[in-house]
């Protein structure tokens, strides 16, 4: 079991000041792997005192000075890629072909993303030369990232890259239960040279660790990626002090599927649904199928789902692992069996672990029919390989059921209608929409609208969240 109880404050690797042990679990064995430290809130205090005095110096620095350490980082990143994708794996339960290939592949996509974006942006700007009036893009300080389990390294370079880009300095606070692909990454930023305290991390609980960082005076910003419940919690204490805050949260995207679709839109569906166990807070868990296609659909979807396999994240090839714990696994297994409870029908999958995976948070890829838009299972976000697959009459029906949900993350949409997609994307109401899977790139903004967040993560606007904006006249 690896000994992993230090932070990263200022530089080095320091004990804690009031050490509080963890153990991670496997979720393929259900076993420890890791032992790490919660921190509490002198360690907080620490990292964020440490973070403060590095702002000012870093906050002044150019960006070649930061451009070439992004360098340094990209290349030691590449270097230790292979590790990297074991340690995700090994964290939260992610196929080894895929945590090489998705996980790990996005969290240098996100380094080279930010370093162009950075090497191209102007923070100075001249608004009107004539009346002297000129636009300053400036960091908005010390800044708490807080990240989850499900995409770790994808999510911690999304808001890690950025702040650091924009002149901020940081205070990681990963998930608790996936924390060793962010240590990873903090000996790869000391590797790369960048000066003590603009890069802290503090492992601990969201009601401990979490609480102390994101009410902390010397906060200026908070980035947080999870669920709802938790980042309305964190919008209250961002509040008391107008902290500003970005948030990207769950989501229920419906998966619009007309009866022009595509000949591979059903197969993509079902694999895009239960791709990374279903753990992902963009997956199209909702399936919205034109009248006319419905019965044949089914019959794809089931063949599909039980074509699913489902093994260890040792093993290579094209399956899904584990979920991430056993709280996570009895949350599904609860949902499932709600679904079956309130009418719905099941034609894949269902309760239990599938047959031979005794040990381990292994979920059986699921799948409901005859599902009305008031279901639980059609309004929870369920966070497991679970779908459920709604009938609808038109076009108009259609946009109304996908957008009668809280959440406003991803909608998605099957159909070779160039005019119907212009039509139906504009009215879906959420931050992003792919059309016959064509996806969403990762130097694209990332975000929802409603209860699926605030502000947008990757692109241009993901360094925008991290920069204030000051006009002044005369400066020229």
């Amino acid at each position: 079991m690896q000994d992993k109880k230090n932070f990263y404050i200022n530089g080095q690797w320091v004990s804690p000041i009031e050490p509080r042990s963890f153990e991670v679990i496997n979720p393929a064995t259900e076993e420890p792997c890791a032992e790490i430290s919660l921190g509490g809130k002198k360690d907080v205090d620490a990292a964020v005192t440490s973070a403060k005095k590095a702002f000012e110096t870093w906050g002044f620095t150019n960006k070649e000075e930061r451009l070439n350490l992004f360098e340094k980082l990209y290349e030691i990143y590449k270097k230790n890629w292979d590790q990297m994708a074991k340690t995700i794996s090994l964290e939260m339960g992610a196929p080894i072909d895929f945590s090489t290939e998705l996980q790990t592949k996005t969290g240098a996509s996100h380094i080279k993303s930010f370093k162009n974006i950075l090497k191209n942006f102007k923070f100075e700007k001249t608004l009107d030369e004539e009346k002297n009036q000129t636009i300053l893009y400036e960091p908005k300080g010390v800044c708490a990232l807080i990240t989850p389990w499900n995409w770790p390294i994808n999510q911690v370079n999304l808001k890690v890259i950025p702040a650091l880009a924009a002149g901020c300095t940081v205070v990681l606070k990963p998930s608790e239960i996936a924390p060793l692909s962010s240590m990873l990454l903090a000996e790869m930023m000391h590797d790369a040279g960048f000066p003590k305290g603009v890069f802290n991390l503090v492992n601990g609980d969201g009601a401990v660790t979490g609480d102390a960082l994101t009410s902390h005076p010397d906060i200026d910003m908070i980035s947080f990626t999870g669920s709802t419940r938790a980042g309305a919690l964190i919008s209250q204490n961002a509040a008391k002090d107008f902290k500003r805050i970005s948030l990207e949260l769950g989501g229920k995207g419906a998966n619009i599927v007309f009866k022009d679709a595509g000949p591979d839109a059903i197969s993509w569906s079902v694999q895009r649904c239960f791709r990374n166990s279903g753990q992902s807070c963009n997956a199209p868990t909702r399936m919205l199928v034109e009248k006319s296609i419905y019965n044949e659909t089914i019959e794809k979807v089931r063949e599909f789902a039980n074509k699913t396999k489902v093994d260890s994240p040792n093993k290579n090839g094209n399956h899904i692992g584990p979920v991430i714990s056993e709280t996570q696994f009895n949350k599904i297994q609860t949902l499932i069996q709600k679904g079956i409870d309130e009418g719905a029908k099941l034609v894949a999958g269902g309760v239990g672990k599938p047959e031979g995976l005794e040990k381990g948070y292994y979920v059986k890829p699921t799948v409901f029919t005859d599902v009305n838009n008031q279901m639980e299972i059609a309004r929870t976000e369920i966070f497991g390989p679970v779908l459920s697959i709604i009938p609808f009459e038109n076009e108009d029906e259609a946009v109304k059921i996908a957008n009668d949900t809280p959440y406003g993350l991803t909608n998605y949409i099957q159909t070779q209608d160039k005019d119907k997609v212009k039509r139906v994307a504009r009215k879906l109401r959420s931050g992003m929409v792919d059309v016959n899977g064509v996806g969403i790139d990762g130097a694209s903004p990332f975000g929802g609208y409603k209860h699926s967040g605030i502000g947008r993560e990757a692109g241009l606007e993901g360094l925008i969240e991290f920069l204030e904006v000051k006009s002044v006249g005369g400066f020229n």
